[in-house]
């Protein structure tokens, strides 16, 4: 059949010209506006020969372009509808004249349309109450990983005699829950803004999103703190977490909850999580070795530089095999925080959304 602009549908596809959607199994893929408008041309008129100078005309319209730009159109079509050249299923090459829509297509299924709308913000307006709860999701699965990484600090921590360890544990884990949780507010707040639909590629808009809430909440951070303690001691630590921190930090969120959401949705949960913890994980690298630092090195900056801190972090030093907080140690707390972080969020985020759909 040929359509005429309502939602088609063709093997595990499903097309809505008029929505410019596309989903596969009910998951909404990636796809630019010229590349839509090409494969929305071919479904369009399925089983009858669409000419280059049709695609020149309708998709480029009329904007000078070589062969090689509707080559490259094609490939990438195939490529997101896992199609092949040589032995196609859904796009036929016609030599020297165009393509060919080969697949069957058929009105889509309303329970294939109900399965096609995006969970998070459905093309007639965002869906505001799915949106805080994949800001939720998120805030407290990184407030999860504050406080795993407090116990963590908490208890690998060394105090001077006579202040007792559960307090020592009790207060660092309540500073990085802390932390965390107001960092993954700010972070998730702006990829759950992202999700919604907007301009851009959707894994950059993700990203700028949580960079943007990482920016923001690491600045402030970094501000209120400094001032706390210069009022509070007469001097301040140094550098501790801030701005650049939080904004990359925020950024590999915001790519690690894309892949797990988007990029990975078909795969088990636990691959999209793995992939966003690898992303978190090379953030938490970057920092490091920019000379920046997240909640380890803070701490331990903070022991090393108040004058009478009773806290010291040395005996983690020896879980990576060095004398005292150092470089190493530094590097690989950095990341793990990175890790878990990213983790934790895409986890929270992913779960609630599959909850959704």
């Amino acid at each position: 059949m040929k359509s005429n602009g309502s939602p088609v549908q063709f093997g595990r596809f499903v097309l809505e010209p008029a929505d410019r959607t596309l989903t596969e199994d009910g998951v909404p893929l990636d796809c630019s506006n010229r590349y839509f408008d090409a494969l929305a041309l071919l479904v369009a008129e399925a089983g009858s020969l669409v000419t280059k100078d049709r695609f020149h005309e309708e998709v480029w319209r009329g904007v000078p372009v070589t062969d090689e730009a509707l080559t490259q159109c094609i490939r990438t079509l195939r490529r997101l509808l896992g199609d092949s050249a040589s032995d196609p299923s859904f796009i036929e090459t016609v030599p020297k004249h165009g393509y060919r829509f080969i697949a069957s297509v058929e009105p889509a299924a309303p329970e294939a349309l109900r399965a096609g709308e995006s969970w998070a913000a459905p093309e007639s307006g965002r869906d505001w109450t799915a949106l805080l709860q994949l800001w939720g999701a998120g805030t407290l699965g990184g407030a999860l990983a504050g406080l795993v990484g407090g116990l963590f600090y908490g208890f690998g921590a060394t105090v001077t005699p006579g202040m007792g360890s559960l307090s020592v544990l009790v207060v660092i884990a309540s500073v990085t829950l802390m932390v965390a949780a107001l960092g993954a507010a700010a972070v998730c707040f702006g990829i759950a803004v992202a999700e919604g639909r907007g301009r851009g590629a959707q894994w950059m808009r993700l990203t700028l999103g949580g960079a943007l809430g990482g920016l923001v909440i690491g600045g402030l951070t970094r501000l209120l703190g400094l001032d706390a303690f210069q009022l509070m001691l007469g001097r301040s630590p140094g550098n501790i977490t801030g701005a650049p921190e939080g904004a990359l930090l925020g950024a590999a969120v915001g790519l690690g909850v894309w892949l797990a959401l988007h990029h990975l949705a078909r795969k088990p949960v636990e691959v999209g999580v793995a992939a966003a913890g690898a992303v978190g994980a090379s953030a938490g690298l970057a920092i490091a070795l920019a000379g920046g630092r997240l909640m380890g090195g803070s701490l331990d900056l903070f022991a090393d530089r108040i004058t009478g801190s009773k806290l010291s972090l040395d005996a983690i030093g020896g879980l990576f095999g060095e004398n005292g907080f150092g470089v190493f140690t530094r590097i690989a707390t950095s990341m793990l925080e990175g890790a878990l972080f990213a983790a934790t969020i895409a986890a929270a985020m992913l779960l609630i959304a599959r909850r959704r759909v």
